[in-house]
């Protein structure tokens, strides 16, 4: 007698979870998310808020301003004072040309030396790696100001040895102070956003390398048209961590404001800021500029997310 045989039934799709799974979860997440927003909410979204508060408000001096002062509210007299303020809009200017030069040359710079440690052509990449790194890992005032020592003339050897050859140069000059000031931020920067271009190389399948070589692809080629794309939000983060960065720019400029008279004391706007704040002793200025500093970064940061959206999204 021939026994019938039932199918086995399929296998039952997962049970979602219950009530105590979620409610499991959602502690989980809670737990894991608290330092992270208490330091959002400590390091961002307090100071944001006090330097809001602060924008509306000046200090009235009566008389001849020797009486003590008194907080009043001025609504957006500030705002008005600031972007009215040619110094200010000057600053920005600079920073703007500053972007322009720093951010290709950082970006490009870091991609080419990690693609180049990425092709196996480089030995010692360990080595390689850490001495390109090793910039980055000195403060940036040190680092500022060993290139000021190179800068300053009757200091650097720099400038002796191009004087030995009759070679005038002037690394303060009216033409050349942003060029030196965009190299100490290169030698800074190159380093840390190669090992962020390395690292996602590392991550690529050698599968997609291999079958790139198989079709008759060269090293360039493979670097370009195959490695590039892949790695293209490496790419966009490392551009909008660079755009914000140089839009904060202080130090450099800061400290080249004492060796020369090309940089003054308003020459970015965060030294507009810091001249408002603790020269001029306005707060109210001085919080009015970093609330608009703060919301052209952000929308800066905005547009180049959007624009990689779309650039990402037409490629598929």
């Amino acid at each position: 007698m021939s026994q019938k045989r039932t199918a086995s039934p399929p296998a039952a799709a997962a049970d979602p979870p219950s009530r105590a799974g979620r409610r499991q979860q959602r502690i989980a997440a809670a737990v894991l998310l608290t330092p992270f927003t208490a330091l959002l909410v400590a390091v961002f979204l307090v100071p944001v808020g006090y330097a809001i508060y602060l924008s509306f408000f000046a200090e009235d001096h009566e008389g001849l301003g020797f009486g003590g002062g008194r907080t009043v509210f001025t609504g957006l007299r500030s705002y008005l004072a600031v972007l009215q303020d040619p110094s200010f809009l000057t600053g920005f200017g600079t920073i703007a040309l500053y972007c322009v030069i720093f951010v290709p040359l950082v970006v490009i710079g870091a991609l080419a030396i990690a693609l180049l440690l990425d092709s196996g052509l480089v030995r010692l990449r360990r080595t390689a790696q850490m001495l390109l790194y090793l910039p980055h890992a000195v403060p940036g005032i040190i680092a500022a100001v060993i290139w000021l020592y190179l800068y300053t003339p009757g200091l650097s050897p720099i400038i002796k040895v191009f004087a030995q050859g009759n070679i005038t140069i002037d690394f303060l000059g009216l033409h050349t102070v942003l060029p030196s000031i965009v190299n100490i931020a290169l030698w800074s920067g190159l380093g840390y956003n190669m090992i962020i271009f390395y690292a996602a190389l590392q991550a690529l399948p050698r599968e997609v390398i291999e079958a790139a070589t198989i079709d008759g692809a060269g090293g360039i080629r493979t670097a370009l048209q195959v490695k590039v794309p892949i790695i293209r939000g490496s790419l966009v983060m490392v551009c909008m961590f660079s755009l914000i960065g140089a839009l904060q720019l202080f130090t450099e400029p800061m400290l080249m404001n004492q060796a020369t008279p090309m940089v003054n004391s308003r020459f970015t706007p965060n030294m507009y800021i810091y001249d408002a704040a603790f020269r001029r002793n306005n707060y109210g200025l001085a919080s009015a500029a970093s609330v608009i500093l703060l919301v052209v970064t952000c929308a800066l940061s905005y547009a180049v997310t959007r624009w990689s959206g779309r650039r990402e999204r037409s490629a598929r």
